[in-house]
């Protein structure tokens, strides 16, 4: 071989292992950056057993199945459309199927009258002496003895003689469920701008309002709510409901402290023959367009709630459309006053806006000390808040499929969970209104969240420590987070197993 050969041999090989020195260390960057980023996920800390190591591996396989295949199609890619538009293609995923299967800990977010299926509040339609006023468009209801004293434009009529007198009973009930729900199979108006959306969810609140406002429907109600919940495999949960006067047929009408001590006896009684669900607490509300002083008059009697049912009680928060609502701002006095003695849990951030009222009622809630967030959506904009938020451990409400539903995001990725997940901060998934948009009482949020926004790499330590995380942020006192924890890991372990006997048959 001739030494002008030699060389170009020499340095060919050089060459080529240079290059693969090189392109083995950029692989080793590149992993080592991944590996640093995935460390910080929420859930990154918590170490599988050989059992649910064997269980995530199904799970992940069907994950990637799904999310590759919408990563092929995108033009097929669910989550990138209204969540009405799929809804009913969740069921066929296997995903899903684990989801449903799994213990879920904890409800943090919901309010009460807004937790049942729309399916089950027909039937409360069906329960005698319910009178019904339909005057264009709009449905008014009432039990009664007799015909109703409040104004009708047209006639009082019992609905079980307008069902009747319908030629078409199914079609009647049809009609009759577009009351009580945002939901359409056509899916959403994409022209509604999310003031529409709210005008329409708030007529959906009124009339179920109505229908519950009489102590027995109440009763029935929250009974099969809880019962709802609990076959979708929650433990506990924390209700926000403001203080309603309820009914009986006779025309008496309770003060409003009675619902509460209702909702308590329903709880013990569900309880009763259900000995792991841990039970409920509440969380009294007000809208956040009321007075100062009807805001102070609440609190009062939030105050005495909790002298009465210490057990019950977990404290305080302001509902309603945040960006027509008045700010906490507004409200410092009085919700400064009573910082000491209430316990606060305040929706914030719960909007598109930024450096808005709206988003910067972030900040309050922060310095109010409230407890966890409800929604914060806008926190993904205030750096500062998210260190903070972090820092002092303040527990993210996350409830996606209502951001969906109330206009706040339109494809579903772009939800800055993923940003608070890929953090690790402390968040907790929950569903808000589940029956106002025809939602699973919480299965339908966590599986949205782990394949349509967390990270293609999420796994089940993620929904693990969501689970996990609906405990710890709970405002049940230790005792109470160590019944709920051992009664959610016997389930765990239950589940488990579950997936890895299923795994072959999904």
């Amino acid at each position: 071989m001739s030494l002008v050969l030699k060389i170009s041999v020499f340095y060919m090989t050089f060459v080529f292992l240079s290059a693969k020195t090189i392109l083995n260390n950029y692989n080793e960057d590149r992993m080592n950056l991944i590996e640093s980023e995935l460390e910080m996920q929420l859930g990154s800390g918590l170490r599988l057993t050989e059992k649910e190591i064997r269980a995530n591996e199904i799970l992940m396989h069907w994950k990637h199945k799904e999310v590759d295949e919408s990563f092929r199609n995108p033009q097929y890619f669910n989550f990138s459309k209204h969540y009405f538009t799929f809804r009913n293609e969740i069921e066929k995923s296997k995903v899903y199927r684990i989801i449903k299967r799994m213990p879920k800990g904890a409800v943090l977010h919901i309010h009460s009258s807004l937790m049942l299926s729309v399916e089950r509040i027909l039937d409360l339609t069906y329960e005698d002496h319910l009178y019904a006023c339909y005057t264009d468009g709009d449905l008014k209801l009432q039990f009664s003895n007799d015909t109703p004293q409040r104004p009708c434009r047209v006639n009082w009529t019992l609905l079980s003689e307008l069902r009747n007198a319908s030629s078409n009973i199914t079609e009647f009930d049809y009609t009759l469920k577009k009351h009580f729900t945002l939901y359409s199979q056509r899916g959403c108006d994409e022209s509604n701008d999310i003031n529409t959306i709210w005008a329409k969810f708030a007529k959906v609140t009124k009339t179920i309002a109505e229908l519950i406002a009489y102590r027995p429907v109440r009763e029935k109600f929250f009974y099969e709510a809880l019962d709802e919940f609990y076959n979708d495999n929650i433990l506990y949960i924390e209700i926000r409901s403001g203080l309603k006067n309820l009914y009986e047929l006779n025309g008496t009408v309770h003060d409003k402290l009675f619902m509460p001590k209702l909702y308590r006896q329903v709880a013990k009684r569900f309880k009763e023959t259900h000995p792991d669900f841990v039970g409920v607490k509440l969380i009294v509300t007000k809208r956040r367009v009321q007075t100062d002083e009807q805001v102070q008059n609440t609190m009062n009697m939030a105050r005495e709630i909790k002298r009465e049912m210490p057990d019950f009680f977990a404290g305080f928060d302001l509902v309603g459309q945040e960006d027509v609502g008045r700010p906490l701002a507004e409200m410092l006095p009085v919700l400064t006053e009573a910082k000491s003695d209430l316990q606060y849990y305040f929706h914030g951030g719960e909007s598109n806006w930024y450096g808005m009222a709206t988003d910067e009622n972030l900040f309050d809630a922060v310095l109010l000390g409230s407890k966890r967030i409800g929604h914060a959506y806008a926190l993904i904009k205030h750096p500062s808040l998210m260190y903070i938020v972090k820092q002092k451990d303040i527990a993210l409400e996350v409830n996606v499929i209502s951001n969906i539903v109330l206009a706040l995001v339109h494809d579903v990725r772009n939800h800055p969970l993923a940003t608070y997940l890929a953090l690790g901060l402390p968040v907790v998934l929950s569903s808000d209104d589940p029956g106002a948009w025809g939602a699973d009482p919480l299965s339908h949020d966590f599986y949205v969240a782990f394949v349509g926004i967390a990270s293609k790499r999420a796994d089940l330590r993620l929904l693990k420590q969501l689970a996990i995380n609906s405990i710890r942020y709970s405002a049940l006192d230790d005792n109470g987070k160590a019944t709920l924890f051992r009664n959610f890991q016997h389930k765990w372990d239950i589940f488990i197993k579950h997936v890895i006997a299923m795994g072959i048959h999904l």
